[in-house]
């Protein structure tokens, strides 16, 4: 196998995805309406000015609205992410999994190319909401929305290689929806999506510690400094070992002589 043959796969699947979410407007529409709902209703509901620590030492005073929208981004990025796994338990229900799966192609290589057309496709969903919070008087640094897109591809590897995780456990179509829940949920009420850390602290120190150890959070605190044009490193390293955890995990679920759908690929 050449260096050709490698990119004409990726651009295949990449295109795959393309289509299938062009064709299906409900899926742009739904991952909008969400973080919008919270957005205008959650956020106007609790106007309020933070003290928020973006680049220490020193601290600024944000409106809630802008303090959450990076949590927001990275919720846009967490059901992209459960979306193409749940697309991935449908396509193996449906018998084109595994004919995109027996391609001479590494197994590896071909589970990422998936995971990194998902990651596009959610960038591009991230970008319309920013557009549209911007019309909404939630203004960025304008520098900002191209600093925060590197992170963006980091976190939406992240999330998207949870949920290519999730598929590789799950069997049964019929059971994803209860686990979607169970994961997002979870994933998002236990961050600093909508509150900053030490006000978490104040309230409750082990839910603050519970947020401090949710990779959820590094990917939120990734975005919200990246959007500030700052660097958080300690993020990016929490970011990039889940993302390792979860790809290998991943890897290995998929893997037909050993992994967690084996007798499900087999069949």
């Amino acid at each position: 196998m050449t260096a050709v043959h490698y990119w004409r796969c990726f651009c295949g699947i990449l295109m795959r995805e393309v289509l299938r979410f062009v064709h299906q407007r409900e899926r742009f529409l739904s991952a909008l309406v969400r973080p919008l709902l919270w957005l205008f209703i959650f956020g106007a509901g609790f106007r309020q000015v933070l003290g928020v620590s973006i680049t220490p030492p020193y601290e600024t005073y944000i409106l809630y609205e802008v303090y959450i929208t990076p949590g927001l981004v990275a919720m846009i990025q967490l059901f992209n992410g459960m979306q193409s796994s749940l697309s991935m338990v449908y396509d193996r229900e449906m018998g084109s999994m595994r004919t995109l799966l027996v391609s001479p192609l590494p197994r590896w290589y071909l589970l990422l190319c998936r995971l990194l057309a998902g990651v596009a496709v959610s960038i591009v969903q991230v970008y319309v909401f920013l557009a549209i919070a911007w019309a909404w008087g939630i203004e960025m640094p304008p520098l900002g929305y191209l600093a925060v897109l590197p992170a963006l591809v980091v976190s939406g590897l992240m999330l998207g290689a949870l949920g290519l995780l999730l598929s590789s456990a799950i069997k049964q179509l019929e059971n994803f929806a209860g686990v979607m829940n169970f994961v997002i949920f979870p994933l998002f009420f236990t961050s600093t999506a909508l509150y900053p850390l030490w006000r978490l602290r104040d309230a409750s120190p082990l839910l603050a510690d519970i947020c401090a150890l949710n990779p959820f959070t590094h990917a939120v605190e990734l975005i919200r400094f990246a959007l500030y044009l700052d660097f958080n490193t300690t993020a990016l390293a929490a970011v990039a070992a889940a993302t390792a955890v979860f790809l290998a995990a991943a890897f290995y679920g998929y893997d037909p002589a050993r992994g967690f759908t084996r007798g499900k690929q087999t069949a």
